[in-house]
């Protein structure tokens, strides 16, 4: 056991102040403790346990497949193992996962494609949300001027800017 007055790093030292009844302790990273701040719960997160099933169950599935599909058949014989599917389902399965991901992704981008307007549609440059510019000129003085409502800048002027602005 560890002496609680020992110090093992610049954070413990501040928890010598604990005696002086302080309210604020800060963690130290050699406490072994997960996460932001001191939460009061020990043990791994749900998150952090189902991924780790997760991936033994991955890497076991993936072990279990390979001997499936690469041993040949008088060695499961040999070892007790008689009943397995078809070898035709060692290449058929990924070979259909593959090409049914292959066409829900170009069924996507076919959708995509046909909700997109086409480039010559005013639709692309307008919506409900557009404003146009007001032309309000105020009576006083030019310098006292309000600051002018949020709007969009038409094409027009943008063309003028991008292309006409060649001096």
């Amino acid at each position: 056991m560890e002496d609680p007055r020992s110090v093992n790093s610049p954070r413990r030292t501040l928890s010598f102040t604990k005696d002086r009844r302080a309210t604020v302790s800060f963690p130290d990273s050699d406490d072994g403790a997960s996460g932001f701040g001191v939460s009061g719960e020990h043990g791994p997160k749900p998150s952090e346990v189902y991924g780790f099933v997760g991936s033994i169950s991955t890497v076991v599935a993936t072990v279990i497949f390979l001997v499936w599909a690469y041993v040949p058949e008088s060695w499961l014989h040999s070892i007790g193992i008689f009943y397995y599917p078809s070898r035709y389902w060692a290449l058929a399965i990924p070979t259909y996962a593959m090409v049914t991901i292959v066409l829900a992704i170009g069924f996507y981008v076919g959708l995509n494609f046909l909700a997109t307007p086409p480039p010559t549609s005013y639709t692309t440059i307008f919506d409900e949300f557009s404003r146009e510019p007001s032309s309000f000129i105020s009576s006083s003085e030019e310098n006292d001027q309000p600051i002018e409502p949020i709007a969009d800048i038409g094409i027009n002027q943008i063309n003028d800017l991008m292309f006409n602005d060649l001096k």
